[in-house]
């Protein structure tokens, strides 16, 4: 495109753009009305009362400057013609052209995506979670219906954009109060912890759901399930193509369809050497935690007193602008950088005594100044303070002694933990019995681990703790039944499975460990 196709923004920059956007704006009232042609003197009538012109010809010039640059059209009034001589008046009705509505359309969205903050819509989550069980639910149908699958993909892929757009919205707005720009510290630091808080809550869904929504995306693909679906919503958007397009419509319905649902994919199903946005997007959340907490920590150090190099020097500036003259000025540069003369080191007493009684002008060239008798302790160690007694050096072995108690629990616990779910061979899940609070989250973690390498098709999978100490194999069953663990926080559940976990540091098993996973995919829930 040249840049004459742009024209219809060129009233945004004209001198009277402000009137030009009060026309626009009543055209598109009017199209919301299914209004399709307006006079001017219904233009002006719908203008604010406080800004518009005086007159209807302000307006109507005003409509001829946007009908040259291709926002309106102006055809013949004929409608008020009544008589000969009114076939020689100037009476045009307007209307929106199509590259009109294109611009304010584009401006539209410009305003919406300037003005959006942003959110991490986890109720999306749970809308897109229940979209793909309806269509696993249609598509197992003897002849699935096709307005069910077209009315489900509609919802399911726009849940989806709204959630993807959100989150990029969010983690931009995020990142720019991350970033300190314009922030007032009180705002921040009582805005901190509640933004912390909705960050946790979001990841917390987005590894329950996000698992949850790759097995159910991974179902409905593995079985051949996508295309069917497809396919019955593009013949179903192609039979209300215009004629002129019926030909390539249903094509390009498919097409369409399957670009949405290969963003779905990927947005939720990580691939050889490419991770899923949502995994990138769990990634970026859990990241700007720490980094909140460093600015916190960069606010308090300047709220505790510590230099801000940067504040001070505006600080400093403000003084110079408020100086009432070049002399203030100079005094104010010479205490503030210590640039003047260095005849004001200090020196013995006779020479200070002789300074007194004979001073001399700052002014005066070295060349023809007096000599400066420089004290002999401050030529030979360059100060002229005495060195005294070094501090005594802090005895920290009580407090290296009561670290090393509380690792040494730590590691006790850790041990314990270890050993209690160490299960000496594969066994089932419902077998694994009561656990305490330690056991239970390293528990988690290495359900998670493993959970997190599954993928469709797979029956049987093995990783390794965090820190290399674990290791687990998970191998599903089929056989229906439903596995408890009880914890004193309450019971866990979910599909009992095959578990064999191995204490990697007792040397049980020699088997290495394969690289730690960050995904997790649940198999149960705390009740």
């Amino acid at each position: 495109m040249t840049s004459s196709d742009y024209t219809p923004f060129a009233h945004l920059t004209a001198p009277n753009a402000p009137l030009y956007r009060q026309v626009m704006g009543a055209f598109l009232a009017a199209k919301e009305r299914f209004a399709v042609h307006l006079r001017p003197e219904d233009v002006h009538a719908v203008l604010d009362a406080g800004n518009r012109p005086a007159d209807v010809e302000a307006v109507t010039q005003a409509l001829d400057k946007l009908v040259q640059w291709g926002n309106l059209r102006a055809d013949p009034d004929h409608a008020r013609v009544t008589a000969v001589e009114d076939f020689y008046r100037r009476r045009f009705i307007y209307q929106l052209t199509r590259a009109g509505e294109a611009a304010e359309a584009a401006l539209g969205t410009y305003d919406d995506v300037l003005g959006r903050r942003g959110e991490l819509q986890a109720v999306a989550l749970h809308d897109i979670v229940t979209q793909l069980r309806a269509l696993l639910v249609i598509v197992a149908e003897d002849e699935p219906d096709a307005a069910k699958a077209h009315i489900a993909l509609s919802v399911l892929t726009a849940r989806f954009s709204d959630l993807a757009d959100n989150a990029r919205a969010f983690m931009g707005s995020l990142q720019r109060t991350i970033d300190l720009h314009d922030v007032e510290v009180e705002a921040f630091l009582a805005y901190k912890d509640r933004l912390i808080q909705y960050l946790e809550r979001f990841i917390q869904d987005l590894i329950t759901l996000g698992g949850r929504i790759a097995l159910l995306i991974g179902e409905l693909e593995e079985q051949g399930r996508v295309e069917p679906l497809l396919s019955l919503a593009a013949v179903r958007e192609a039979a209300d193509a215009a004629p002129e397009d019926a030909e390539h419509a249903q094509e390009a319905a498919y097409a369409r369809w399957a670009a949405r649902w290969s963003g779905l994919a990927h947005w939720f199903l990580s691939e050889e050497g490419r991770e899923s946005q949502a995994r990138l997007l769990r990634g970026r959340a859990l990241g700007a935690i720490p980094q909140l907490l460093a600015v916190v920590r960069q606010l308090n150090e300047r709220r505790a007193g510590r230099s801000d190099r940067s504040a001070d020097f505006r600080t400093l500036a403000r003084w110079f602008a408020q100086a009432p003259d070049d002399e203030a000025r100079h005094r104010l540069w010479r205490a503030a950088f210590g640039l003047h003369s260095s005849r004001h080191l200090t020196v013995d007493a006779d020479t200070l005594a002789e300074r007194t009684a004979a001073p001399q002008p700052a002014s005066t060239p070295w060349a023809e100044a007096r000599p400066l008798n420089i004290s002999p302790q401050l030529r030979r160690t360059g100060s002229y303070e005495r060195r005294g007694k070094p501090r005594r050096v802090a005895d920290r072995g009580e407090a290296k002694r009561k670290l090393a108690a509380i690792a040494a629990q730590q590691a006790v616990q850790a041990r314990q933990a270890r050993d209690r779910l160490a299960t000496g061979g594969p066994v089932r899940l419902s077998r694994i019995g009561e656990l305490d609070p330690l056991a239970f989250q390293l528990f988690l973690r290495l359900l998670s681990d493993a959970l997190a390498t599954w993928r469709p098709g797979m029956t049987t999978t093995i990783a390794a703790g965090g820190d290399g100490s674990m290791e687990i194999r998970l191998t599903a069953l089929d056989d229906g039944a439903t596995a408890e663990v009880r914890t004193p926080d309450g019971v866990f559940r979910g599909p009992d499975h095959l578990v064999d976990i191995v204490d990697l540091t007792a040397g049980q098993g020699g088997r290495p460990a394969v690289p730690r996973q960050t995904t997790s995919v649940p198999v149960g829930e705390i009740r």
